[in-house]
């Protein structure tokens, strides 16, 4: 079976690492008992808290676990750095905070391993997906968004921001090299959007998603201002 690796990007998150990473080997470890099919690769991108310590002590306690450490502050970044550095035959990432429901992997594996798919990702935009807990403001915010990214750019993914996305790693430079190079959040849309462009076959899955603004870093304001200058640079990359 296809080897996979799930990488979590952390910033400062010294209170509720363990605690999460924990949570997931656990599911992993139930639903995937060939330990040596996957890894967990923390992707610490430029902490300053304990985070780092921690990590390094989860990867001493558990062999499946490893970190990644990026100087710089980035999602898009740590994402790069982890997969650039894989080996697994299937790379991804999801939050800390686990807001989709974990079983969701599973039907992203399957999508991947056995149903020839070579991208899979999370919609919570789907007629099927489940939300909750999400405010008003941040609904229509994404709903916004989704919208500006499908008619600005002209692809038809519905959730570019939905941090749960999949990829058979075979693809991942190519991706890059056609575009998706940011090194913050808006990587998770140019991710889609090029592999859209070079005509990957995607699958999109209903998510049940769960909110937690409790510990948000987002500023939604300066997000707003870097997604749509991103966005006109990326669309000078869209093929002719």
């Amino acid at each position: 079976m296809p080897t996979f690796d799930v990488t979590i990007p952390v910033l400062n998150e010294e209170e509720t690492l363990a605690r999460q990473v924990r949570t997931l080997h656990t599911f992993l470890c139930a639903h995937f008992p060939e330990r040596s099919q996957w890894g967990i690769v923390i992707a610490d991108n430029g902490s300053t808290d304990n985070t780092a310590h921690i990590a390094l002590a989860l990867a001493d306690e558990l062999p499946e676990v490893r970190l990644v450490r990026v100087p710089e502050r980035g999602v898009g970044l740590a994402l790069k750095s982890s997969w650039s550095q894989s080996r697994a035959d299937i790379v991804g990432y999801m939050d800390l905070d686990l807001a989709t429901d974990l079983p969701h992997f599973i039907q992203a594996y399957n999508a991947l391993a056995t149903e020839g798919f070579d991208l899979v990702y999370g919609s919570r935009l789907h007629r099927k997906s489940v939300v909750i807990g999400r405010t008003l403001k941040r609904e229509i915010t994404s709903r916004v968004f989704n919208f500006i990214v499908k008619f600005y750019l002209g692809t038809r993914f519905s959730d570019g921001m939905c941090g749960f996305k999949w990829l058979k790693r075979e693809h991942v430079r190519q991706v890059m090299d056609g575009g998706a190079v940011s090194n913050g959040w808006f990587f998770s849309t140019e991710l889609l959007a090029v592999a859209e462009w070079q005509g990957l076959n995607i699958c999109e899955l209903p998510v049940r998603w769960t909110d937690d603004t409790s510990g948000s870093k987002v500023n939604i304001p300066r997000l707003a201002r870097q997604y749509l200058q991103a966005l006109a640079v990326l669309k000078k990359r869209k093929p002719k």
